[in-house]
Formats: C-alpha cells, structure tokens, sequence
C-alpha cells in the first residue's frame, strides 16, 4: 500500500521561518488545495497533513468528508512574547489508512511528543509524533511511505527505524 504525508509551510509563515532555511523548504505559500490532491495521488492508501491550529478552519473544507483531525499535544514548546494563550497543540488532519483488525489495540487521536529543537530546520518532528502518524494510518513496514516536504528528514528517518525495530505478531 501507498501512504503520504506532508508538513508544508504554515499558512502565512512561509517567508519568516524559511526564508534562509538550510533545509531548501521554498519560502513560498502552499496552495493546499493541490496540495490536498497531491497528497491523494501519492498516498493513495492514506495519508496525513501537518498544519496550524488557526490554518485549520481553512485547511479542513479542502479535505475529503471523511477525514479526521488527530492532535499533536506539545508539553514542552516555545512561548512567543505578546501571545496570551500558547499554541501547545497542532493539528494533523488524517485520511484513509488500512482498517484496523479487531487483534490490533486501538490507537488515540492525539500524541503527547515535545517539539524538537537544533534538528536543522525549522518544525522538524519527533520521532514520537512520526510513529503516531504511521499507527494512525496503520502502515505496515512492507508498505511504501513518502514524505512530500523531508526538511530535515526526521519523519524518513523515523520511518526507517521503525520498519526495522521488531513488532510482535498475535496471529493464532
């Protein structure tokens, strides 16, 4: 099976965190709506989309009906002088994905994972966060997975540690 996933710049933040960024990100806007469809001819199977909490009201309405908003819960992030509440949590909107077997243990909607910091690029994920993105969509490691914006390439590499670590079969 096929599986995408994509952390573009976030709506009105292109230029201020990308303008000089080692990683080649463009510092241009996303035109989600290509984005969006971008995502469902590369992970056709299913797929996952990174965007901000105040990108979400626009982002969603270009989705298919069926997708679900997961929530990266951030206990450790950076408090921005002059914001009154912090921005603790992103949202991940979700489609498709493998169905879950009745064998397999039912995942949250939501990963508990703080941001990272010094990974070369700006809004790099951690690991934590990547693995619930592959549970989310229940890839399995035979699957192939791409990642349309790599930055810095931690969610590749996240992939491939845990394609290789060992998983326990409860098949009778």
């Amino acid at each position: 099976m096929r599986f995408a996933y994509a952390d573009p710049p976030y709506v009105g933040q292109a230029k201020r965190h990308y303008a000089n960024d080692p990683s080649g990100i463009p510092a241009t806007e996303i035109d989600h709506k290509a984005l969006v469809q971008c995502l469902h001819t590369i992970g056709g199977d299913g797929w996952a989309l990174s965007c901000s909490s105040p990108s979400l009201r626009q982002i969603l309405p270009l989705c298919p009906q069926e997708a679900r908003v997961m929530v990266w819960v951030k206990p450790f992030c950076s408090f921005k002088p002059n914001v009154r509440i912090a921005y603790a949590w992103e949202p991940v909107i979700v489609w498709g994905g493998r169905p879950r077997e009745k064998r397999q243990e039912t995942v949250r909607d939501w990963v508990s994972a703080n941001m990272t910091m010094r990974r070369g690029t700006h809004g790099a994920k951690p690991d934590t966060f990547c693995y619930a993105i592959f549970e989310w969509l229940n890839i399995k490691p035979e699957d192939e997975f791409f990642d349309l914006f790599p930055g810095s390439n931690a969610v590749m590499r996240a992939f491939k540690t845990w394609r290789e670590s060992p998983r326990l079969d409860f098949t009778p």
